[in-house]
């Protein structure tokens, strides 16, 4: 089964990457993430992965489009669950462009990450590997988060600071101010 791995960043790909290889499968990789903001941090993430495939020799397709308006506006149009649109993108994304391209399934990273919405992410993979006619190869890697850390550290890839979307930005920020006016009194 030859998959499609898409990738939000380098250190996210770590630990797929490493376990597909130990399982024996075929994979190339797609960085397909315009929800991603400021524009620098796009690049960061961006770069961040292709150090990573040329470290470890991963085939790499980009897309690096950036319809910055579209997204925000897509992310307002759901605010009780803003990452369903991010998730949605992304895996309609994928699998459109693993059935156009030869791939046997897709995959994401995304699945890495304690951080994210682990059902919410299966949930859009699964609509967009109905709507595109493609299996969706579904794998937890969570087990392998604090090993795709290690390994992102080791290899001294940019680690990001939050999730990716100027919600996310502001969020982690606005927190840290919270935390620190708390402190404070």
């Amino acid at each position: 089964m030859k998959l499609l791995l898409h990738a939000c960043c380098g250190p996210c790909a770590c630990y797929p990457t490493e376990k597909l290889l130990a399982d024996g499968r075929e994979f190339d990789i797609l960085y397909f993430n315009p929800n991603i903001h400021p524009y620098k941090e796009f690049k960061r993430r961006l770069n961040a992965l292709r150090e990573l495939c040329e470290k470890k020799r991963y085939r790499l397709t980009v897309d690096k489009s950036y319809p910055l308006e579209e997204c925000v506006r897509g992310m307002l149009d759901e605010p009780t669950v803003r990452c369903a649109y991010c998730y949605r993108v992304r895996m309609r994304y994928a699998a459109q462009y693993a059935k156009e391209n030869g791939y046997d399934g897709f995959t994401t990273t995304l699945l890495v990450s304690p951080y994210q919405k682990h059902e919410l992410i299966v949930q859009m993979a699964e609509e967009a590997a109905r709507e595109f006619d493609i299996p969706f190869y579904y794998e937890d890697f969570r087990e392998g988060y604090q090993r795709g850390v290690d390994i992102s550290l080791e290899l001294e890839l940019y680690r990001q600071p939050y999730c990716g979307c100027v919600f996310s930005e502001r969020d982690r920020y606005e927190k840290s101010r919270k935390r620190s006016w708390a402190n404070a009194i």
